[in-house]
């Protein structure tokens, strides 16, 4: 992306985030040191070193919290080439940016929720981003089947990957993690692709051969 192109999409992460932003040098660190170490002890989330889902995600957070504040003595190789932006991040990291959007979402739901039940969907917005991360990451290398052998316990869990778009093709995306698309069966479907291809051939984005 040009510079311009990454500020907006940046600005558009943490206004659709809201109050599940996550700031995105942390997220690439944690995921490039998830890729290197996959399921051994030093991965961020394998699940195969945690007792359940909650205490996995528990330590995945304290990871995110402490590379936010730079309290990781962090491989070299793992920084660089991610979007960064002190301002966005730093007000997308506060717990009064979270409440903001949290309470901003109540608000629209008082406007807009036509039944009772639609309340119950709540959680699902405060919990979006640590819930997509806990599905991800514990489905994704526990549940499934495997294309490729990465010395890994890494899974595709669906064959149709629509409800989180792609994400958990989790042994291809291992397998070719350069690849802007997660699918390489014929029967297996990753609905962002074809959103990265029409992005990249209207000059949105550039995509480079890995």
């Amino acid at each position: 992306m040009s510079k311009p192109v990454e500020r907006f999409f940046h600005l558009l992460t943490y206004l659709s985030q809201g109050g599940t932003y996550l700031v995105p040098r942390a997220y690439a660190i944690m995921h490039r040191m998830h890729h290197t170490y996959s399921d051994t002890e030093q991965d961020p989330h394998s699940p195969y070193f945690f007792k359940d889902i909650i205490q996995m995600m528990t330590h995945t957070r304290k990871l995110f919290v402490d590379l936010c504040n730079n309290k990781v003595d962090v491989n070299p190789k793992f920084l660089g080439n991610y979007p960064e932006w002190d301002f966005i991040d730093k007000i997308g990291n506060t717990w009064t940016s979270r409440i903001f959007w949290d309470l901003a979402t109540v608000a629209f739901y008082i406007q807009f929720a036509t039944h009772w039940w639609m309340y119950l969907l709540l959680p699902i917005h405060f919990l979006m981003g640590p819930l997509h991360g806990a599905i991800v990451n514990w489905f994704g290398h526990k549940y499934g089947y495997s294309n490729y052998d990465n010395k890994d316990h890494s899974k595709n869990t669906l064959f149709f990957d629509v409800f989180l778009g792609g994400e958990l093709f989790q042994n291809n995306h291992h397998k070719h993690p350069n690849s802007a698309n997660f699918a390489v069966r014929w029967w297996e479907f990753d609905p962002t692709y074809p959103i990265i291809l029409l992005l990249n051939k209207i000059g949105v984005i550039k995509l480079r051969k890995a």
